[in-house]
């Protein structure tokens, strides 16, 4: 059984919705992703639909070399291994959800659930580390101890077995060709 990576990226764009987040959580980053590659081509979330306006949101597919909505943004990046298994599992659960997109939305009420510490959980509707969160359990990759309306983008720093990869400007990282081959290979292959 070949075991792989997979990658967890936290991010601060520093936009004005980020920034009201942050005055709550007192946290560094505030929105969470998921990718499949080191080079960050495919990487998945809830968040935003259009960069103007933060409050129609979704599932999303992010572009982290071409968004504006990253740009400036500081990023963390912490790896974790999946088998083959886990990663399919991983990967279809999120094609099931990009096919039926429409069908998902920002689960904006389930945020003031967890400034309450209060749970609220809606069918198809997630906020981004909600999102994260519930990949990372349907492929059994983590049994988290608490309702995942209630995992905030900084618990995924505190995961043991989480490598840290990098931590700096996103920008940075996207346009260095060195990060993206000197930190990012399959384990056992």
């Amino acid at each position: 059984m070949t075991v792989k990576k997979g990658y967890v990226l936290l991010t601060d764009t520093g936009l004005w919705f980020s920034k009201l987040i942050k005055l709550y959580t007192k946290k560094p980053y505030n929105h969470a992703s998921i990718a499949f590659d080191s080079k960050l081509t495919k990487v998945y979330s809830f968040g935003r639909k259009s960069a103007r306006n933060p409050f129609i949101g979704g599932f999303v597919k992010e572009n982290m070399k071409t968004s504006s909505l990253f740009v400036k943004a500081d990023c963390i990046i912490y790896s974790f291994e999946a088998t083959d298994v886990q990663l399919d599992k991983m990967k279809r659960y999120i094609q099931k959800m990009d096919a039926q997109k429409e069908q998902y939305s920002y689960n904006l009420l389930g945020l003031f659930g967890f400034i309450i510490k209060r749970p609220i959980k809606r069918s198809k509707s997630f906020f981004c580390s909600q999102f994260v969160a519930s990949v990372l359990k349907e492929s059994n990759i983590i049994d988290f101890d608490r309702p995942l309306s209630l995992i905030a983008p900084n618990d995924f720093r505190e995961i043991a077995g989480f490598q840290l990869v990098y931590q700096g400007k996103l920008v940075d990282y996207t346009n260095d060709k060195r990060l993206n081959s000197l930190y990012f290979h399959p384990v056992g292959m």
